[in-house]
């Protein structure tokens, strides 16, 4: 009886010490039990709109995409500095209008069809054939589609296997830092033929990770692509995206294990993540700007009087200290302090309601009330917009402008306001390549209406400068001409310039290898568990 009961005593000491290991542990499915399946669940704020990079121009669609798809140039690790990607390297012509490209070689798709040169050529003709609405990216950084008399590229054409000939129409001096931006990744051909308008939803590329499956405002699940190119990459066999839109939700999906990193941390949570052993802080390398935009073509901010009214009745100081807690700066300017041709001598509008007061009621505003939208998601220039939103609310009522606050689902909070259908939109930018382009001529040019302008602002001497600045290839020429424009736009007050961000994440103390970018899509390629 007691040699019975002893054994008994063994086996289920066996038995519960087998269960409380595999709880430690994510196996395979595959014919190897026992090897540990390295998973990466990362929380956000927000579903993605798309998975085409080129159809979207939303941050969460493209941080997916970014480890999917890859670009004929990269970036540099946490920098916009220019390195190779599927092209190994590249000439410019001295008079600034033939680029040449020679391709990686051995690179195939997820799909395992070839890249090569007239991949290139069959992606750049869908885009070229395109038009803004499908593709909106294309129009802000190369001018617009064949045709059109303002578009950057001439021609694009394969020589040989693995070489790519791109003629301009015009010397664009930031030419190359847009070609590295995500949009412009290169897709199967074949992929894009078979699925048409689904593609979107089943996208294929070289990246180091391929589409699974897609719930809807739930997840994305992308698994380790075996035929990767680069060796030894990636370190992870899945990542999962996680919609979870509550800050603080997420950080307590954090702590709790259910994901291992988080983006759209609080940052008034920032010192209780550095205190845990368990987590660590990333900082992201700031680039970007949250705004109140106004739309120029929609009473009352058709009338500039009452657009620099609202500049002096908001209250940026405060919502900067209350919101974003010592982890951003009040911002003045279009664009960030950190991009060449910033210009510091524009004097801010200071928080000034006597004035705003004096402003309205020279205008002809007539206190009717304005639709204030507010953003449904944490972004990194907008931690809470709800929030935000609120105190602008309340600053706009101290001066006497009655607003109404109004929310929509994310995609189509988007599609609304690029359509300009807000009096008043929260939003912000993180830049896409570092160049002041990208945020001057890509956010508030007239080439840009229906795109990235969501202002709808036009103004022809901007408008001249912007052009000019893309040709012009001496940096400090170029540098003097943004600073022109950003004069010009503080004066007509199309935006009300909040805050510059520095976007925080959490994650487990066991994650190594993630380097946060500054762009705001990170590649999670490198990413391995101690």
């Amino acid at each position: 009886m007691k040699k019975k009961s002893f054994v008994f005593v063994l086996l289920l000491i066996l038995v519960l010490s087998t269960a409380l290991a595999a709880c430690g542990e994510k196996k395979d499915s595959g014919s190897d039990g026992d090897k540990k399946e390295k998973v990466l669940v990362f929380g956000r704020g927000a579903d993605s709109v798309k998975l085409d990079p080129a159809a979207v121009t939303d941050g969460e669609s493209l941080n997916v995409t970014k480890n999917i798809f890859e670009t004929l140039i990269n970036f540099g690790e946490q920098n916009t500095d220019l390195v190779p990607g599927l092209a190994s390297k590249w000439e410019t012509s001295k008079n600034g209008l033939e680029y040449t490209f020679e391709l990686q070689k051995g690179v195939k798709f997820q799909d395992g069809t070839d890249f090569n040169a007239e991949a290139v050529v069959k992606n750049f003709e869908r885009w070229m054939n395109g038009n803004a609405e499908k593709f909106p990216y294309f129009q802000s950084m190369f001018g617009g589609f064949k045709g059109d008399k303002n578009a950057v590229i001439k021609e694009v054409k394969a020589d040989g296997e693995d070489k790519v000939i791109i003629t301009l129409n015009y010397p664009q001096a930031p030419f190359l830092k847009n070609l590295a931006m995500t949009p412009f990744a290169i897709a199967s051909p074949t992929a894009l033929e078979k699925e048409g308008k689904n593609f979107e939803k089943k996208p294929v590329g070289t990246g180091p990770f391929t589409f699974v499956e897609w719930k809807r405002n739930d997840s994305i699940t992308l698994k380790k692509n075996e035929d990767y190119w680069q060796k030894g990459l990636p370190k992870l066999d899945k990542v999962i995206f996680r919609s979870i839109p509550d800050n603080s939700a997420r950080l307590n999906a954090l702590t709790s294990g259910e994901i291992d990193l988080a983006d759209g941390i609080n940052p008034s949570d920032a010192k209780m993540i550095e205190d845990n052993p368990n987590l660590q802080l990333f900082k992201r390398p700031s680039l970007n700007v949250g705004y109140l935009g106004l739309t120029v073509t929609r009473k009352p901010f058709d009338d500039k009087k009452v657009r620099q009214a609202v500049n002096y009745a908001i209250d940026k100081q405060a919502i900067v200290d209350t919101f974003y807690e010592g982890q951003a700066d009040v911002a003045k300017n279009p664009m960030p302090p950190v991009i060449k041709g910033f210009n510091d001598s524009v004097e801010d509008y200071k928080y000034d309601p006597e004035k705003a007061k004096k402003l309205l009621a020279e205008s002809d505003y007539k206190g009717e009330t304005i639709e204030l939208w507010a953003m449904p998601v944490p972004r990194p220039y907008m931690p809470d917009g709800q929030k935000i939103a609120e105190a602008i609310q309340k600053n706009l009522e101290d001066v006497g402008m009655k607003s109404k606050i109004v929310n929509y689902e994310w995609g189509t909070y988007l599609d609304k306001a690029s359509k300009g259908e807000a009096d008043a939109f929260l939003l912000g930018w993180t830049g896409d390549n570092g160049d002041a382009d990208n945020f001057l001529y890509t956010l508030l040019d007239e080439d840009n209406i229906g795109s990235n302008n969501y202002t709808f602002f036009k103004n022809a001497e901007t408008h001249k400068l912007l052009k000019e600045a893309q040709k012009e290839v001496d940096e400090e020429k170029r540098a003097k001409l943004y600073e022109k424009a950003q004069e010009i736009i503080h004066e007509e007050a199309p935006w009300v310039a909040i805050a510059y961000s520095t976007p925080l994440l959490a994650g487990k103390k066991e994650i190594t290898g993630f380097k946060a970018h500054p762009t705001g899509s990170d590649r999670f390629d490198t990413i391995d568990f101690k």
